[in-house]
């Protein structure tokens, strides 16, 4: 008998009236993708949706005397609201940093009242607009949120159980458990056509451009950008791992002295240069270099002392200016060792690349992953697994005790393996310097 492939899918039986969707952390392309297809997917099967606005915010910060308002704490997604919003750039529902688990640093902190606070208002707000079920959609930091969410349920035994599954975002592609990232080609589109335009404004000023792209643990959009882009030479977190770190000895706030990995800025400068001089052998005399914003964490102590962190622990790039740090090291390194002078401008490549329009793979990619947070739900009544697409966007879901270390409750980056055919792609691409 011949499968009728066209006939609807069967709506299944849940318990269902209302589930919640959040949306945290950095923004990425195709976001509207997933949020759009994971609500209809719903609201077709009957279910009422509530996007929360701006990630956390109003739940970590909830008090029953103040109660979520409609329109300023969160929507109501409605087919009309839905309607054409699978392509559209930006996040419906906006998006924020704010950690409801920042204080939990393992099982055991769950059990503390005080510690765990946050979480129980985010239990507390989630109900008192009955909600029965949480799409967290976000990067590693907010599956934590997600896994900790689930594991303070379980152990405070809430009267009511709120399920969570977890759609994985970054436009970094640093996750284990999926392949690929919605957003991460259209941001390496997006940052290539950058580079490529640079290539023709340094080879016009017989200049070189040193640009700091996203990826703060791990170097994936950097080498794709890097690739597409047809950049001279890539440098990301990986690389400076496996070859540049030193130790360095720092004084901390309290006057203790500390020893901490650091970049080795002499020979990551000589690194580059040593290209620049390969590259003017060919007759070249321009170029385009590409490092990961992440080495911005490996800078020796006097670039990054006194600099802020945010709720997960990550330290401000901003206030960093990694790329005009390396632009400098490395023009003062190729004057050192030529005696002549080259321009080499930094600037930082990432922000406008976030909430672009996404690619057709994105949008497909997205909604794939919205409808399988459906699926993990509705059809399978999972709680607590990441959703995850494979081969021909063939749907998996992962649990979160795969992806979360169960004695600290941190992701583990997923880095770029240098033994990989995509790693030896861009060194392979790249001029060759002779060691």
């Amino acid at each position: 008998m011949v499968k009728n492939t066209l006939s609807p899918p069967i709506q299944p039986d849940h318990p269902f009236e209302r589930i919640a969707i959040l949306f945290a952390g950095g923004p990425a392309p195709a976001a509207n993708a997933v949020i759009s297809a994971a609500a209809a997917s719903f609201v077709r099967a009957g279910v009422e949706v509530v996007g929360i606005k701006h990630g956390y915010s109003s739940l970590a910060d909830f008090d029953s005397s103040k109660p979520l308002v409609e329109g300023d704490d969160y929507l109501i997604l409605t087919p009309a609201v839905l309607k054409r919003t699978r392509n559209q750039p930006g996040i419906m529902i906006g998006t924020a940093r704010t950690n409801p688990g920042k204080h939990i640093d393992g099982p055991a902190d769950l059990d503390d009242p005080v510690k765990s606070a946050p979480l129980q208002r985010v239990c507390d707000a989630l109900q008192s607009i009955g909600v029965d079920a949480l799409i967290s959609i976000g990067g590693d930091d907010t599956l934590k949120t997600a896994n900790k969410f689930k594991l303070f349920q379980e152990k405070s035994n809430q009267e009511k159980v709120i399920p969570v599954v977890h759609l994985p975002k970054t436009i970094d592609n640093d996750y284990h458990g999926i392949d690929f990232t919605f957003g991460f080609f259209t941001a390496v589109d997006f940052l290539a056509t950058e580079i490529r335009n640079l290539i023709f404004d340094a080879e016009a000023t017989s200049s070189y451009f040193l640009c700091e792209t996203m990826g703060r643990s791990a170097g994936w959009l950097s080498y794709g950008a890097a690739i597409a882009g047809e950049a001279s030479l890539v440098i990301s977190v990986e690389d400076v791992m496996a070859d540049f770190l030193v130790d360095e000895e720092f004084t901390n706030e309290a006057g203790e002295l500390k020893t901490r990995k650091a970049m080795d800025m002499d020979r990551v400068s000589d690194r580059i240069v040593a290209t620049m001089l390969a590259r003017e052998a060919e007759g070249k005399q321009y170029g385009v270099i590409v490092i990961a914003e992440g080495l911005a964490e490996f800078l020796p102590f006097s670039f990054v002392e006194g600099v802020s962190r945010d709720d997960h622990g990550h330290i401000n790039i901003s206030q960093v200016n990694l790329y005009a740090i390396m632009s400098k090291s490395v023009q003062d390194k190729y004057t050192h060792k030529t005696g002549g002078g080259r321009a080499v401008k930094g600037l930082q490549l990432g922000y406008e690349s976030r909430c672009a329009k996404p690619h057709a793979f994105d949008a497909m990619l997205g909604s794939q992953l919205g409808v399988g947070a459906f699926r993990a739900l509705a059809e399978r009544r999972l709680n607590g697994v990441m959703v995850s697409c494979s081969g021909q966007l063939d749907l998996h879901y992962e649990p979160f005790e795969n992806l979360v270390d169960p004695e600290t409750l941190v992701t583990v980056v997923r880095y770029i393996d240098p033994d990989s055919d995509f790693h030896r792609l861009a060194r392979f691409l790249e001029t060759h310097v002779n060691d």
